[in-house]
């Protein structure tokens, strides 16, 4: 019944906290602008992150009796929040916002003790990174950070993936007996879910910045701390889990190379791009899809923990399906089309094959009598 007030107590404050909100962001001028990547149209709001974070902040202090001993994410929650919010409402440069995303990450790795300092592989490989832990750690709490902020490009797009990952962090915790971070998990989700219902399409108010850097920053620490000390991969769970963000900006990188453009250049070939457009399956199917797909690698997540066999078969199949729709849809380039192109092959020699095959069966028309 506890856990059940963890989720229901936040999405409550935070549903209420978002009247006020909007209220503010319209007197102030706080809306989000439309360029050439954007789908919204009109005055929309962008600090909805405001409400996630005060009912965040706000439950944790009040429903977790030992709450100190999760001080160091919970400072660095505060600092992500207040350079994001900076962000949303005074558009900082880029080199301020990597400044907040490192004190942030700072303060969780050496207040809250959080460092990825080994890795277990499969075969019993264990690699153990020393001193490099520290840098490992910050390049995954940032690069994660940026990556969620980065798929924040449709209605309900990063609030119900954060939703699921974390819901899915809770029972994989739980799995392993690894059950400290469920209260954090379940008053993030439940903040966010209270956001949901104003954001999904079509979005009253966005997170903006101050949303999705702090839930990006969240997950990425929670997905470290909460699995220390597990024997099983110990950053292979998370990538799983994030798999859509990570991919989604390794493309981009790769994407932006080929093209000869800056890397922190925008374009309208991510993911969620593709599906709303390339698939023509607009906002709200191209926001469920994912929903769907990153549900698919939580179970995937979840399965490896009981039966480590079957999830690779399942992962291998997903990730051959994963690459398809890159090579269907163009997001690298027009030319990476590897597995389709073999399929090409195999379908040329097959028709090529039954129209020998049919002509051999042909039967010859008899030659007419001449009267």
């Amino acid at each position: 019944m506890s856990k059940i007030l963890y989720f229901l107590f936040p999405t409550l404050v935070s549903a209420v906290l978002i009247i006020p909100v909007r209220m503010i962001a319209f007197k102030f001028g706080w809306y989000a602008k439309e360029n050439n990547r954007t789908v919204h149209h009109g005055n929309i709001p962008r600090v909805g992150g405001v409400a996630i974070f005060t009912a965040f902040m706000g439950c944790s202090l009040f429903l977790i009796k030992d709450w100190q001993t999760h001080a160091g994410l919970l400072i660095g929650a505060a600092i992500i929040f207040l350079f994001g919010f900076l962000d949303d409402i005074l558009d900082l440069k880029p080199l301020y916002k990597v400044i907040g995303q490192f004190l942030a990450a700072t303060a969780v790795i050496f207040i809250g003790k959080v460092a990825l300092t080994t890795i277990n592989l499969p075969f019993g490989i264990v690699l153990d990174f020393d001193i490099l832990s520290y840098i490992v750690t910050y390049f995954w709490i940032i690069g994660i950070t940026n990556a969620i902020n980065l798929i924040d490009g449709l209605d309900g797009l990063a609030g119900g993936f954060s939703i699921i990952v974390l819901l899915t962090i809770c029972l994989l915790g739980n799995q392993v007996g690894q059950t400290a971070m469920i209260p954090i998990c379940l008053i993030l989700a439940g903040s966010t879910m209270g956001f949901l219902f104003y954001n999904f399409h079509p979005a009253k108010i966005f997170m903006g910045d101050c949303g999705s850097q702090l839930l990006g920053y969240m997950i990425s620490a929670i997905s470290l701390s909460g699995f220390k000390g597990t024997t099983f991969i110990t950053l292979f769970i998370p990538i799983l889990l994030l798999f859509i963000p990570i991919s989604d900006t390794f493309l981009a990188i790769i994407r932006r190379k080929l093209k000869g453009q800056k890397i922190s250049s925008p374009d309208k070939g991510h993911l969620h791009h593709m599906l709303m457009n390339n698939m023509r399956l607009g906002q709200v199917g191209a926001v469920l899809v994912i929903y769907c797909v990153t549900a698919l690698f939580g179970f995937t997540a979840y399965l490896y923990v009981i039966n480590q066999s079957v999830a690779l078969c399942v992962l291998v199949i997903i990730m051959v399906l994963f690459d398809m729709f890159i090579e269907y849809t163009g997001m690298i380039s027009p030319k990476y089309r590897p597995i389709l192109n073999l399929l090409d092959k195999f379908r040329a020699q097959f028709d090529h094959g039954s129209e020998y095959s049919a002509a051999e069966e042909e039967p010859e028309e008899p030659a007419k009598e001449n009267n």
